[in-house]
């Protein structure tokens, strides 16, 4: 499997498992569950999120170095950190 194709699928399977907390958040809504226990799985879904933004920057800042021109590279390496500003 190409590395392009792995990077995807554990994207694809991170945000699967996030589909599945913000619905598990839903049901806690629900079934009126405890403050505490919605703002930890609020703050894991907030971490997973920048977890996959993070691994798509990273496959963004490979592709630059590898596939572009030192002058390219550097512009587009430095509006993705820009873009992570923003997040952080």
């Amino acid at each position: 499997m190409a590395e392009e194709e792995v990077n995807e699928t554990d994207i694809t399977n991170r945000l699967r498992r996030i589909e599945g907390q913000i619905r598990g958040l839903s049901r806690m809504l629900e079934e009126k569950g405890s403050c505490e226990a919605l703002i930890i799985q609020v703050l894991a879904v907030r971490a997973a999120i920048d977890r996959v933004a993070s691994e798509i920057l990273k496959h963004h800042v490979d592709q630059c170095l590898n596939e572009m021109s030192p002058a390219e590279a550097k512009s587009a390496i430095s509006r993705a950190v820009q873009l992570m500003n923003k997040i952080i």
